[in-house]
């Protein structure tokens, strides 16, 4: 179809070109689709503008221009467009209830082996922050700290906000790398920078006071003043407070949507060392140097686990300290490695 193309802040250009020159290393032999939304189609702009310089075709699918919002699934088209590509992105924001299309999408992406950059809920300031960062710095940080990982059997976290748990670790499950230097082996999230796995155990208490994930992200924002306190044994949700009610229903639904969305299925750190603050936004603050966990869907095909969820939720805990089978990894989020 058509490329649906918009006048766009010059100032994003820096982050489009980091994303397509380091992030994807676009070769001008390559096709590539563009998935967006009207809500984001200035952000689409200008990563398709730094394409055209190098030369590749590729598509502009807008979202709406296919379906209604919120979409239960991925329109026919784009999925058939997505299948011709070797390299795609995913500049759009989350609705309630949209993440099976999602989900949808990465089959496909995963069955053809396309480089993808999963940008979802990006906006103007992570592309003018997060994503003008040195993503071969955060890589090599995150190949040490991998390194560190994939031999360690005990994590043990803790942070100012009360924060305090145990996660063990088997070698039968895998850690993965998403720095910000995507392959085709495994897509990758932008602005990159963590390390994840799907821990064989978590216990002790998870102070959410950075932000929550999907959809809720948006409606909630920043958690500093409205923490939510979560307890866990057995990598399961026994207990949670919060002084937002509503907030706390919300998420109680979600965690309680299947058999498995109250599990840990993700356990991460967060390495994109050019990140100081939270500013309300999943996509950036779980990239912030500190711990992060996602209820529900453990990534099964990378990390191995062998049980599943229809949902997956992050939540970040600020300045985090992290030992590694007892040794100081990370203390109030600054990296010791």
């Amino acid at each position: 179809m058509e490329k649906t193309i918009t006048d766009f802040d010059r100032e994003l250009s820096e982050g489009a070109g980091n994303a397509i020159n380091v992030c994807l290393k676009l070769k001008p032999e390559e096709r590539v689709t563009i998935i967006s939304d009207n809500e984001n189609l200035e952000i689409a702009s200008s990563l398709a503008a730094e394409i055209r310089k190098i030369g590749s075709d590729y598509s502009l699918m807008v979202i709406e221009d296919y379906a209604p919002r919120p979409i239960k699934s991925m329109p026919a088209p784009i999925l058939e467009d997505l299948a011709m590509s070797q390299v795609s992105i995913f500049c759009a924001s989350a609705h309630e209830g949209e993440l099976g299309s999602r989900i949808q999408m990465t089959e496909v992406i995963d069955r053809h082996k396309i480089r993808h950059a999963h940008m979802v809920n990006i906006e103007k300031q992570i592309m003018k922050e997060g994503m003008r960062a040195d993503f071969i710095k955060i890589d090599e940080i995150s190949r040490r700290l991998i390194e560190k990982a994939r031999k360690t059997k005990i994590i043990a976290v803790k942070s100012n906000a009360g924060t305090d748990l145990t996660a063990e670790f088997s070698p039968k499950l895998k850690w993965i790398k998403t720095s910000g230097l995507i392959s085709a082996e495994k897509w990758g999230n932008l602005p990159g920078g963590e390390i994840f796995t799907s821990p064989l155990n978590v216990n002790g208490v998870f102070a959410v006071d950075g932000v929550v994930g999907d959809y809720l992200c948006k409606k909630y924002g920043d958690l500093k003043d409205n923490p939510i306190i979560i307890e866990i044994k057995d990598s399961r949700i026994t207990n949670m407070s919060c002084e937002n009610k509503t907030l706390l229903e919300e998420f109680t639904r979600y965690t309680m949507t299947d058999e498995n969305s109250n599990r840990v299925g993700e356990f991460a750190i967060g390495t994109n060392i050019c990140l100081k603050h939270v500013i309300g936004n999943i996509l950036q603050d779980e990239k912030l140097p500190t711990v992060h966990m996602a209820f529900g869907h453990p990534y099964t095909k990378y990390t191995g686990a062998d049980w599943e969820s229809t949902t997956h939720i992050d939540c970040v805990s600020v300045k985090c300290s992290a030992w590694f089978d007892g040794a100081l990894v990370m203390e109030k989020g600054k990296f010791l490695i």
